[in-house]
């Protein structure tokens, strides 16, 4: 029987599934990552219960838990640089799962206190600082530099499928149940990413030697002082997520307060922002080169302008409409700055580079959250999509107007060295 282009696209966006230490964790993540965003609804949900809708309480505890991924991941990478990636996620892993199941016993208790989120959410930080950059940087260890376009996509596609059940299902089970069931099983969740761990064979993993002087963190800076490309990505990638990315204080707002609605609509909103980023994340999966400086610049310009129409978005329905193109713009841009840098950096600076990415793009969030709230209480609910749009789409044009073809850069370990402006 003669297989159509259609089978041959699917097995090409899915060939990192053949790896088995790469299944075993994309399956765990999936378990792990659709209880964290169940857990980040029933945390929202339950600040804006204890504090009357308080725009500002919501900003704080992104804040806090942003905060310590800004101060600590740059050390985080230098351990994942350092230290056996696999034996640091277990150990993140693990703490994230008592911070959950710790918040979740006070809350069905009724004993949670505004106090308690804020220190369980500073927690979460501390643990996902560690978490992130060896992340991050295992995905290569996992399937090798040739699979790592595909492999990262579809693990930004598995992401999403998890920011789509998560939600939903968090919205009904925080009216059946209530918010404490539901950190509870996010706890739960944490086993299946240590239990996929652990199962791997170290033997498999594609490992870069052991540096022989301890890495620090001021070798990865200098490397990226060399090189310019990375820079002007990694400043883009800034600009969008400490004004932009943050969709996650801004949806819980104008489901309560602007359309008046509960706990599932704020589900089906992030549920359509996360509906159109798991199309892009499938859609990134066919990528085999490094995109080109234009390419994240024009998904950047896409995102801020999205973001910016999302804000004026009449009722619920249109902005459901909306924020799929707009989950879509949001994490193809994402994607592409992301596979920039990994395939155009030094295996042996990646986990420190890589933890340079996750400050800007997750440890400016407390910047960004401050600004969003204040705007929010300030102008309304609707002026933190407006803002946050604005902004991104100006930083997008600049890059935009300064892209330009890149020289030819070799991407180490890669079989075949291709030019960044090729298609993604």
């Amino acid at each position: 029987m003669t297989r159509g282009p259609g089978h041959h696209l699917l097995a090409t966006s899915l060939r990192s599934l053949t790896v088995r230490n790469f299944r075993l964790f994309a399956v765990g993540q999936i378990a792990s990552a659709t209880g964290t965003w169940m857990m980040a609804v029933a945390q929202d949900w339950l600040v804006l219960e204890l504090t009357g809708n308080s725009g500002a309480a919501l900003a704080t505890v992104t804040a806090l838990q942003f905060t310590p991924v800004l101060l600590l991941t740059l050390y985080g990478g230098r351990l994942a640089d350092r230290y056996d990636k696999r034996a640091l996620l277990t150990g993140a892993n693990i703490a994230s799962g008592v911070f959950a199941l710790a918040l979740g016993l006070l809350v069905t208790a009724d004993a949670a206190r505004l106090w308690h989120v804020y220190a369980a959410a500073a927690a979460l930080g501390v643990a996902n600082s560690v978490e992130v950059p060896a992340r991050l940087s295992f995905i290569t260890e996992l399937v090798g530099p040739e699979l790592l376009p595909n492999a990262s996509a579809l693990s930004g596609a598995y992401f999403n499928i998890a920011r789509v059940l998560g939600p939903s299902l968090a919205g009904l089970l925080i009216q059946w149940s209530g918010t404490g069931t539901v950190m509870l099983l996010n706890a739960v969740s944490y086993t299946a990413t240590v239990a996929g761990l652990r199962a791997m064979r170290p033997a498999e993993l594609h490992r870069a030697p052991r540096p022989a002087t301890p890495p620090r963190v001021t070798e990865g800076l200098a490397h990226l002082r060399t090189r310019p490309d990375l820079l002007t990505t990694l400043a883009l990638v800034a600009a969008v997520a400490l004004f932009g990315l943050n969709l996650p204080l801004t949806l819980p707002l104008m489901a309560r307060v602007v359309f008046h609605t509960g706990a599932a609509s704020f589900g089906l909103l992030t549920a359509a922002l996360a509906g159109g980023s798991l199309l892009a994340a499938l859609t990134g999966a066919l990528r085999r080169d490094r995109p080109s400086a234009r390419l994240v610049a024009v998904w950047g310009c896409a995102f801020g302008a999205l973001e910016l129409i999302t804000g004026w978005a009449p009722n619920l329905p249109v902005a459901l409409a909306l924020l799929v193109p707009t989950g879509f713009a949001s994490l193809y841009f994402v994607q592409a700055a992301n596979h920039r840098i990994q395939l155009g950096g030094d295996p042996a600076h990646r986990g420190r580079v890589m933890a340079l990415y996750t400050v800007i793009l997750q440890g400016s969030t407390p910047l960004g959250a401050l600004f969003v709230g204040a705007a929010t209480h300030t102008l309304g609910a609707r002026s933190g999509l407006w803002a946050g749009g604005l902004v991104a789409l100006l930083a997008a044009l600049v890059a935009l107007a300064r892209a330009r073809d890149d020289a030819p850069v070799p991407v180490p370990g890669h079989p075949q060295a291709r030019p960044t402006g090729s298609r993604p």
